[in-house]
């Protein structure tokens, strides 16, 4: 692994320009080929390197999507679908070249079934504007992965955030799709039914397929009613496994817990600096509540009963909206808090998830692997599921430090699985993580999801060279 698209660039498949002729007769100005442009839709975030596409494409329908990808499935010209550019492990990186499908004019809410509980909407639209416009009906979503995502971003990455240990991921979101194959022909999945057993289950084949095996066009998405009170909370512990083994106690205790995040003792001295808060720098829950105001008040109160138990405390709690919002923006900004750690460094975000039983030990020992290797490697995490991130800052260009940072990212990942984890829990896979999905799945499994990409991408132009190594 280095400072660099873990794979490399090579030459295009295909007729580039007689793609992109067809594609400006089609498009006209939304045909982008300046070097800004292309520049933008490409990884920049964190160390894996830019690879920006050839082009970028602008289309507002299902209709005008198949038509651009029929046109490069004649050519043989790789596609790569862009949202918000959010991703961390080089999802929209275009390394043979290509045309970027940017969602961003596909922006629009279809319709909201109120009384179902359920939208659709397409995917350029990004889940602040989605609760934006759902707000004055009561409703909300409540898939929350930190960054403004789009909704067609997060379902292809099976984003998941710090309501998941509540609410669920994007998949348990997600009731139906509209897909626009490899072939350019549009495939509808799902439904507004809650549930089915009619058929395979396409829908869930392409929440986290990261763009391999189509296009997302249109989205329906189950929402959930406001709740009527929510708080949120502090709580300090004198030590990491002391965090988890509340977190855990929690958990199996049926605590209906909406958010239960953890950070260290640098992340808070990182947060503190950054966003402006005071907290002790030591490991801290970040927590919130959701339910009826007697619900909610006996929630926080279990809960400050559980940290006791494990030396947590004071639980610092409050119900107004703008304390509440200044606590989980800072959670949301922890990447460029840590960042600002090591001025001149890049971070290197990465995740691991494994069941909620082994999550003390996890996190533990991460910690002792981080100091062994002298990195400044601060850790956050939806602990309330398992999952969590390490954000090792490595200067590019120090080869050593690369050296250094991709052991640790190899043993974090081996030693999840080794517990019975993931290699992501939410990342995804991209180009990052490619070579850890054999380890995870095995042989036969990894077989079984070429055969997947072959049947439906068999000209191989959906985003190539991600999730399986060729």
């Amino acid at each position: 692994m280095a400072l660099a698209a873990t794979t490399p660039s090579g030459p295009h498949r295909g007729d580039l320009a007689g793609a992109l002729e067809e594609l400006r007769e089609v498009l006209g100005d939304c045909l982008a080929t300046g070097a800004a442009v292309r520049s933008h839709h490409a990884s920049s975030v964190t160390w894996i390197g830019a690879q920006p596409p050839d082009a970028v494409a602008f289309p507002d329908s299902t209709e005008e999507v198949a038509r651009i990808v029929s046109i490069c499935a004649g050519h043989h010209v790789p596609i790569i679908p862009f949202g918000a550019g959010t991703s961390l492990e080089g999802h929209v990186n275009a390394p043979r070249g290509g045309l970027s499908l940017s969602t961003a004019r596909m922006d629009q809410i279809v319709a909201v079934h109120a009384e179902d509980l359920d939208a659709v909407v397409q995917p350029g639209v990004t889940r602040n504007a989605l609760n934006a416009h759902l707000r004055d009906l009561g409703l909300f979503f409540p898939i929350d992965p930190g960054a403004d995502a789009t909704i067609g971003g997060m379902t292809a990455t099976r984003a998941s955030g710090t309501n998941a240990v509540r609410y669920g991921t994007i998949k348990d979101a997600v009731l139906g799709l509209t897909v626009v194959l490899a072939s350019g022909e549009v495939m509808k999945t799902g439904g507004r039914a809650r549930k089915s057993s009619a058929g395979y289950d396409l829908t869930r084949l392409m929440v986290g397929s990261e763009g391999t095996l189509g296009v997302i066009t249109e989205i329906t998405l189950r929402l959930h009613g406001q709740p009527e009170a929510v708080s949120a909370g502090v709580c300090p512990f004198p030590t990491v496994r002391a965090a988890c083994e509340a977190t855990i106690e929690t958990i199996q205790s049926g605590l209906p817990v909406a958010r239960i995040e953890l950070l260290d003792a640098a992340m808070v001295e990182a947060t503190n600096a950054y966003s402006k808060l005071s907290l002790a720098v030591t490991p801290t829950l970040f927590l919130e509540f959701h339910g009826t105001p007697a619900s909610v008040e006996e929630q926080a109160a279990r809960f400050g009963e559980i940290a006791a138990e494990h030396g947590g405390g004071p639980f610092d709690w409050a119900t107004r909206t703008e304390d509440r919002s200044r606590l989980w923006q800072a959670r949301h900004d922890a990447t460029w808090a840590a960042a600002a750690l090591r001025p001149g460094a890049k971070p290197v975000p990465t995740d691991v998830c494994v069941p909620i039983s082994r999550l003390a030990d996890c996190v533990e020992e991460t910690l002792t692997d981080i100091a062994a290797s002298g990195l400044v490697a601060p850790i956050v995490g939806h602990v309330g599921d398992g999952n969590f991130h390490c954000l090792p800052l490595v200067r590019p260009g120090e080869a050593v430090e690369t050296e250094v940072c991709a052991g640790f990212i190899e043993r974090l990942v081996d030693r999840a699985l080794r517990m019975g984890g993931t290699s992501t829990g939410e990342h995804g896979i991209g180009q990052g993580k490619m070579a850890y999905l054999e380890a995870e799945h095995g042989v036969v499994a990894v077989e079984a999801m070429r055969a997947l990409k072959r049947a439906l991408d068999p000209k191989n132009i959906m985003n190539p060279a991600k999730i399986l190594i060729p």
